[in-house]
């Protein structure tokens, strides 16, 4: 097993303190602290490089397009994509999901048609799709799911028909850290002849993902959940998929020709990307995928998994605490509650004793409704966690338990 100690080094912010206290950062679900190389990577690229990209022929523009189109490679190749070109950088999951509800909906759906989305996703997977429907006389199906927090697979098998027009799915949960079988869930849509999208945002950080191995037809991701920065995302698609789909925006680069009488669009993956692009997000994305893919996802993951275990074992000891949700396969995330207490209240005091935790729906209000809480306090795990930071949680937590009870 890899020594991850080392890797706590490189992120500047850990060494924060919040009310005298050590900083105990366990709200990575929301977003994670950035390492130096990725700090590095942003100063160099406004002191050496900084210029509008794809329209200069001086030197500067050259030399940041090239970095930002060498992003997009890094990026292709680190989930596996067939080619750069299904590539489509966005602001984050939700404008990767926005997008291809918009674009494909206006593409592929009518009246009629459904849309299968499932009971535990982030509001970013759901409420982009009720506005498709809403705009195209659709209808949105649930999948259910059980106690345990876990995708009822029959009940979605029964709910594909010949209207089913898209599948929309999270990889992992932002509440329960479930890890759903996406590769089962788009074997049996495309079975149906459904394609399916991916909300890879909770995934990406903790998991090797090929998307060729799922097959999946669109996957999602935010930067800033994998050590970049924010405003800046990713839009996997086949390019079949894109290429017959709509632009989402108009404007500049996602045009071939303009004229008053009619408008031709680019080629893949610009026909998607109006306006000047992120690329110091793109850049600094590539190199945060560099810095992980040193280390190696798979020995992120089963650090992580580790981590995950001693948490739960040491959390199982103090009175009155029970988990919301217990899936056979976890990443990233431990959901909880300590008695009948409100989750803002406990996570207000683990605040003041220097212990960051997320507390409330998540985002998630149609799952935090069918436990029928008022919500949770989210424990999520980054890389450089480690099981320092498990133990210094876990005493604030029996003492704010104590506090509380």
């Amino acid at each position: 097993m890899k020594d991850f100690s080392q890797y706590r080094e490189d992120f500047p912010l850990l060494k924060t303190k919040v009310y005298d206290k050590p900083l105990i950062y366990l709200d990575n679900g929301a977003t994670t602290q950035k390492p130096q190389c990725v700090l590095d990577k942003l100063n160099e690229i406004y002191t050496l490089y900084n210029a509008n990209i794809h329209r200069g022929v001086h030197h500067l523009s050259q030399i940041a397009t090239m970095a930002h189109e060498d992003a997009r490679k890094t990026v292709a190749d680190f989930i596996h994509a067939k080619s750069s070109t299904e590539i489509t950088f966005t602001r984050g999951t939700t404008e990767s999901i926005n997008l291809t509800a918009f674009c494909f909906g206006e593409r592929y759906v009518n009246e009629g048609d459904e849309i299968i989305v499932s009971h535990m996703e982030h509001h970013s997977n759901i409420v982009p799709w009720q506005l498709m429907c809403e705009r195209k006389m659709a209808t949105l199906k649930v999948i259910p799911i059980t106690p345990d927090g876990e995708l009822d697979l029959d009940a979605f098998k029964n709910m594909l028909n010949e209207k089913t027009r898209i599948v929309a799915v999270t990889h992992v949960s932002n509440v329960l850290g479930t890890v759903n079988p996406v590769k089962e869930i788009i074997h049996w849509a495309h079975l149906n002849g459904t394609p399916v999208l991916v909300d890879g945002a909770q995934a990406i950080p903790h998991l090797p993902v090929n998307v060729q191995d799922l097959d999946a037809d669109f996957y999602a991701f935010s930067g800033h959940k994998i050590y970049a920065p924010t405003g800046i995302g990713v839009l996997y698609g086949k390019a079949k998929w894109l290429e017959e789909m709509p632009p989402y925006q108009g404007g500049g680069e996602m045009i071939e020709h303009v004229s008053f009488e009619k408008t031709t669009f680019n080629e893949l993956p610009y026909k998607y990307e109006a306006g000047t692009p992120n690329y110091e997000g793109s850049i600094a994305l590539a190199e945060a995928l560099h810095y992980v893919s040193a280390i190696g996802m798979e020995q992120i993951a089963q650090h992580e998994q580790e981590l995950i275990q001693y948490a739960m074992e040491q959390m199982a000891c103090i009175p009155n605490l029970r988990f919301i949700g217990m899936p056979k396969h976890r990443s990233g995330v431990i959901s909880f509650l300590i008695g009948n207490e409100h989750p803002y209240d406990v996570g207000m005091l683990l605040d003041k004793l220097g212990v960051a935790v997320r507390t409330g729906h998540h985002c998630a209000q149609p799952l935090i409704e069918y436990y029928n809480i008022p919500g949770t306090v989210r424990v999520s795990l980054a890389l450089y966690n480690n099981k320092e930071d498990i133990d210094q949680f876990v005493l604030a937590l029996n003492r704010v338990a104590n506090m509380l009870l």
